[in-house]
């Protein structure tokens, strides 16, 4: 069987095939279209102006100035220290090497 063609026992939803501006060409079945409408109207229910910092599944992102990068040294300092951490953790440990 070549790709678009069905057999005649087969049942499903009619399809509708969509050109996008790459020039794919997609399959959409009526019930596609449906959650794709649905999708559409939940996301134009949500508020316009929401600031990403400030979501509630993001803990420490911070919203900072145009430009402004924390520093690497700062980065650098918490593996030393984080590793100094583990190193002095682990010699505790009995019959370590």
């Amino acid at each position: 069987m070549a790709a678009g063609q069905m057999s005649s026992n087969e049942k499903s939803a009619p399809v509708k095939m969509v050109t996008t501006n790459t020039g794919r060409i997609l399959r959409v079945s009526a019930d596609d279209e449906a959650a794709r409408v649905a999708a559409a109207a939940a996301a134009a229910s949500a508020p316009a102006h929401v600031d990403p910092a400030r979501r509630a599944d993001v803990l420490f992102r911070v919203r900072r100035a145009e430009g402004h990068e924390i520093s690497s040294w700062w980065m650098i300092g918490a593996f030393v220290l984080t590793s100094g951490l583990v190193i002095a953790a682990l010699s505790w440990v009995p019959y370590s090497a």
